[in-house]
């Protein structure tokens, strides 16, 4: 993959040489892992408390061209150190498709900053999808009595004052014959062709086409259904043409119809930058091979066997192990007793905004001096010196009102009950949907260390030490054949003790 370098430091104890030694780190970190470094980002003498950084915001821009994978930095704290400006920025380059990566730390973020961008995250998307229901029902409510509910309306529809569907006398002759002379043998490019001759464009004034040509005559508002999600209603709309011409057409189109590609899936990786060979510590990728029997394998191999650098770690199913380690992290999901001290830790390490108090007070007295000036108003006190200045009193409450909103939003103080809400949500991803797989791994997974006989799981939270082998996943696995998806072969020695982190909640979906 390509990747770039990162480095940062500030002129409080660190110097110029800081550089040189974050740069060597990265770059011995970038050769073992197989990265290729296409550009490097160094910003000196500027502290990460602030997002004001040149080169930090240039790499940030240049991430949307998508030039590389990975950004390497030597540790978190070299990215940003303010958790708002983290998790904003970490949310910007994760729509980017990029990733950041610390070469010397085994803990990618503080709990309570994961935490905070999750909850935020989490938020925003609860409000989205709230709106969205309440659109959805009264949009419901529309089509329960038929009527339009927007979008591109058919030709040979238009819509009446009370949002109702009648028969355009312009279009709805043209689209009959064009059901008509297709059923006969017509080409859809001569319908087309006549369409446009006759001066019937789209709804957005444009021609015809043959695509358009194959939308209407697949269009079942033409027999008069009326569609809107599950609901369908037969003759909820005037038809334009009969049942049985339209189920003609259909056959024809049917019998006409080409054999679509085969396009190759790109199946998605989801343990990519998470996975080390637990031998040589390098990265395990994702790689894909076609069996004499044209069935696609897909599994995890280690680069340091991949480039011949001496490791002889056996590659390892993809589909085996990630549905391991979705196990791993339900376990997690529906222990009430985590989840009741992960809240109870979370409401505890919210941040403090200190900007919120000033601001209030500001507004306070501000609403106390218009209220001064009301009072002098009322016992006959005016002048053009009054006016002008209960203006200026008007706009600056204004103004504090815009940014304590601003505030409150940017860093919401939570209730247990709420952080509680957002974990419980979590039980109710579906694991065999690939984006609810994708999220629950990228908000608990920070690293995993795979050996012959078993793995290290590296969560977001470090409470204790487990070693897991995969006998003893097979035996709580409630029954799931694990070894269906190929487990590792040969058992291999391993230290006794391993850490084993719980985590903390975080991509949801992008807080804006």
């Amino acid at each position: 993959m390509n990747g770039v370098i990162y480095a940062r430091y500030s002129s409080e104890k660190q110097k110029e040489e800081s550089i040189e030694g974050q740069l060597r780190e990265c770059k011995a970190f970038a050769k073992r892992n197989d990265i290729h470094i296409v550009d490097t980002y160094i910003d000196r003498a500027i502290s990460a408390k602030t997002d004001n950084r040149p080169s930090f915001q240039k790499m940030i821009k240049d991430s949307a061209k998508k030039p590389f994978d990975v950004i390497l930095v030597w540790k978190l704290d070299r990215f940003a150190r303010n958790r708002y400006d983290s998790a904003h920025y970490k949310s910007v380059l994760r729509k980017n498709g990029v990733k950041v990566v610390s070469v010397t730390e085994s803990i990618s973020e503080g709990a309570e900053g994961i935490l905070l961008e999750s909850l935020l995250e989490g938020m925003a998307k609860y409000y989205s999808a709230e709106l969205s229901e309440k659109v959805v029902r009264g949009l419901t409510e529309n089509a329960l009595k038929c009527l339009y509910n927007g979008g591109t309306l058919p030709i040979g529809y238009v819509v009446d004052a009370n949002q109702q569907y009648q028969i355009d006398p312009v279009a709805a002759p043209a689209v009959l014959e064009a059901f008509q002379l297709y059923a006969s043998g017509t080409s859809m490019q001569k319908l087309a062709d006549r369409f446009n001759l006759a001066g019937i464009r789209t709804k957005r004034g444009g021609k015809l086409d043959t695509d358009n040509i194959t939308r209407m005559l697949h269009n079942r508002k033409y027999i008069g259904e009326y569609r809107y999600r599950d609901i369908v209603v037969p003759n909820g709309i005037p038809a334009i043409v009969s049942e049985e011409l339209f189920n003609r057409v259909q056959e024809r189109m049917a019998a006409n119809k080409k054999a679509p590609a085969k396009h190759k899936a790109e199946d998605e990786y989801l343990l990519t930058t998470k996975l080390y060979c637990g031998k040589c510590k390098c990265f395990m990728v994702g790689e894909s091979g076609t069996g004499k029997s044209g069935l696609v394998h897909r599994y995890y191999k280690c680069v340091g066997v991949k480039h011949h650098k001496g490791c002889d770690k056996k590659s390892v199913k993809k589909e085996w192990i990630e549905n391991i380690i979705l196990d791993q992290i339900q376990k997690i999901i529906f222990d009430d007793e985590l989840l009741e001290y992960l809240a109870d830790m979370a409401f505890e390490r919210q941040g403090t905004n200190t900007m919120l108090p000033i601001l209030r007070q500001q507004y306070a007295e501000t609403e106390r001096a218009i209220n001064n000036f009301l009072n002098a108003i009322q016992q006959g006190i005016i002048t053009e010196s009054t006016k002008q200045r209960m203006e200026e009193l008007e706009q600056l409450k204004s103004e504090l009102s815009v940014q304590i909103a601003k505030e409150e939003f940017a860093q919401p103080t939570l209730t247990k009950e709420q952080i509680l809400f957002w974990f419980h949500r979590l039980r109710k991803m579906d694991i065999h949907k690939i984006d609810h797989r994708r999220r629950l791994i990228d908000s608990f997974i920070n690293s995993i260390y795979l050996f012959d006989d078993r793995m290290v799981i590296m969560f977001n939270y470090k409470d204790g030490s487990k070693t897991i082998t995969f006998k003893e996943i097979e035996n709580t696995m409630n029954g799931s054949d694990l070894t269906a998806f190929g487990a590792p072969n040969e058992p291999a020695s391993f230290p006794e003790a391993c850490r084993f982190l719980f985590c903390f909640i975080r991509a949801v979906c992008s807080f804006q």
